[in-house]
């Protein structure tokens, strides 16, 4: 099924490991080239200045530096084009990782967005170890990861905006060559995780006293005059040189004056120095895509501003300036600035970027983050182009998906057929141990996450609505708060009660309900959730070991039965994680206790 996608990611990698030797020869041998023109430019400069022909000596030495120069410049860029081929070298090694299943390693999990207090996002395995942002991420800035995480945790998009959305992953899966090369330069960032809180703040933070043409008027002139006075005292002897040293006083000062204001600004901005140059080649690269998806072309055209401006060209501006203020840790920058007011000049010329892009820059850089969150999407376009795309009906809810499975567990999933709907809006799985109703829960509950993002979901067909989903499955004590696990169950539980009476479409995923109370208030505690959430707004499914909540169905036409079972073969116990309709008739649980090295009485009949 996936042998078109390997050997796509495998020919690819083979192309960039085929140009990572080529580039290697090719960098040893200009290494070689330069060694070479340096050694014997500047014997053959010796060598006729030693024979008193000085014209020739000083263009072969001008000669040889242009030369040397020019294949340094064409040494460093191929350098740069090894490194970005060896980064797609890993992009492709990690992409046959995920086909084969083997995505468990990549270092970026998502742990930091793990939320207790989320709705589903703990309980559905969306972030953290073995986790569906783990094993889709390919995002790489901070806006990006961001972004990833905002559309898996809150995706608040209506049916129309998602079907476009689709047609974007779609198109982005068809053209994965160029979204490797997007994640490739955004790698290529020595500081890719950078938050820019502290940029979007810099470049609101405008100061109008640098944009007073006075202002940018002296700053412009003075330098002017003070290198005309250094000519004329030093050069042309025409003036006193003490003119030339008032006027170098006088720079001084006017350093010392807004020394705070310009370290406060120039500063800022170089934390973001690596970041910025990344920008940039992201937004290049947006820039000279041609997409046909709606949702595409609008995300493309945010990059241009109402003057006809690129995001590019304006970020190249900026980058060319935080380059410039770089330079300041250099020793030479000492007398240029105090000659040239060189901190004032990139202030103004900071101050000018800002006044023309501060409005738009937080949304160019969100533009970026949203793409990178796209491209994590279409991955799964790509590799599972079997997988359906979903289809959404407006009301009243319904859930219907034919051959639903597991898009973590790989070749070990199992499908299931599965339906629900207003009018049996209640699924009550029972079964013993093992049998898979918490896997069919989050199997459920994170192919509608994936739906209501856009991508492909793990089934042959998939019809939903825009439900909001909640879960109860994962509960555990917190003894900072004195909180039980079973309080902390019914705080969710509440959450869920709670969100169905504000009349909106819910979705449920409660396992194993009130685990942690006696049998008979279990029971009962169940049977009052089931009738409330029945006559709700909500579908769902409701997990549990309680044979007797069987019963339910009788006595309420909106809960229908379903069970996983066991079976047992030359002794031993085996597990289809079939759904079938009816309440559960096996156990396991005294046999799970002899398999575990306990001793079972031998009066009591084990299960066959």
């Amino acid at each position: 099924m996936m042998e078109g996608q390997k050997s796509s990611y495998a020919n690819r990698k083979k192309h960039y490991e085929d140009l990572l030797k080529k580039q290697t020869q090719t960098i040893s041998f200009i290494s070689l080239l330069r060694l070479i023109i340096f050694v014997a430019g500047i014997s053959f400069s010796i060598f006729f200045y030693m024979r008193d022909t000085y014209y020739l000596s000083v263009f072969v030495l001008t000669t040889t530096l242009i030369t040397f120069i020019t294949f340094a410049i064409k040494h460093k860029k191929i350098k740069y084009n090894k490194i970005r081929c060896t980064i797609l070298c890993e992009i492709n090694e990690n992409s046959l990782k995920r086909l084969d299943n083997n995505w468990k390693g990549f270092s970026d999990s998502g742990q930091d967005f793990v939320d207790e207090t989320h709705s589903y996002s703990r309980d559905l395995d969306i972030f953290g170890d073995n986790s569906l942002f783990q094993w889709i991420n390919t995002c790489v800035t901070y806006l990006g990861r961001q972004k990833l995480k905002e559309t898996l945790q809150k995706p608040k998009y209506n049916i129309e905006e998602i079907y476009k959305r689709q047609k974007a992953v779609k198109e982005l899966a068809k053209n994965i060559g160029w979204t490797q090369r997007f994640e490739a330069e955004a790698i290529l960032s020595e500081n890719k995780n950078h938050d820019p809180k502290e940029l979007f703040k810099w470049v609101e933070d405008k100061n109008e006293f640098f944009l007073k043409p006075v202002t940018i008027a002296v700053i412009r002139i003075l330098p002017i005059i003070t290198l005309s006075l250094l000519v004329s005292s030093f050069i042309l002897s025409v003036i006193s040189y003490r003119i030339f040293m008032l006027a170098i006083v006088l720079h001084i000062i006017l350093l010392l004056i807004g020394y705070k204001e310009v370290s406060r600004n120039l500063d800022t901005v170089y934390q973001y120095k690596d970041s910025i140059l990344i920008y940039n080649r992201l937004l290049k690269h947006i820039e000279k895509k041609k997409f046909d998806s709606e949702y595409l072309i609008k995300l493309k055209e945010k990059l241009i501003n109402k003057a006809g401006m690129k995001a590019s060209t304006q970020i190249k501006k900026l980058a060319n300036l935080v380059t410039v203020i770089s330079d300041r840790k250099n020793i030479y920058y000492f007398p240029i600035n105090i000659l040239t007011l060189w901190d004032y000049q990139c202030l103004i010329n900071l101050q000018r970027f800002k006044k023309a892009s501060s409005s738009s820059l937080k949304t160019w850089l969100e533009v970026i983050g949203e793409m990178e969150a796209l491209n994590s999407l279409s991955t799964i376009a790509f590799e599972h182009s079997d997988w359906a795309m979903p289809k959404f009906h407006d009301s009243p809810p319904i859930f219907d998906a034919k051959k639903l499975g597991h898009p973590l567990l790989g070749d070990k999933r199992i499908y299931n057929d599965i339906h629900i709907d207003k009018s049996q809006n209640v699924i009550l799985i029972t079964g013993s141990n093992m049998s898979g109703k918490s896997t069919l829960l989050r199997t459920t509950g994170i192919n509608l996450v994936l739906a209501y993002t856009g991508a492909p979901v793990c089934c042959e067909s998939f019809t939903c609505s825009i439900m909001d989903i909640y879960t109860c499955m994962r509960t555990s004590d917190n003894l900072e708060k004195n909180i039980s696990s079973f309080y902390a169950e019914l705080l969710r539980i509440k959450k869920l009660v709670t969100a169905t009476e504000d009349k909106t479409p819910i979705f449920f995923l409660l396992d194993e309900i009130f685990k942690g109370t006696n049998s008979i208030d279990r029971h009962t505690g169940a049977k009052v959730l089931v009738a409330k959430l029945s006559n709700e707004n909500a579908l769902g499914f409701v997990s549990t070991h309680d044979l007797e909540l069987g019963d339910i169905e009788k006595t309420n036409r909106k809960v229908r039965n379903y069970h996983l079972r066991e079976y047992y073969k030359d002794d031993k116990l085996y597990f289809d994680y079939k759904l079938r309709t009816g309440v559960s008739t096996t156990r396991n649980a005294l046999y799970l206790m002899k398999m575990a090295g306990l001793e079972i009485p031998s009066d009591i009949d084990l299960p066959k």
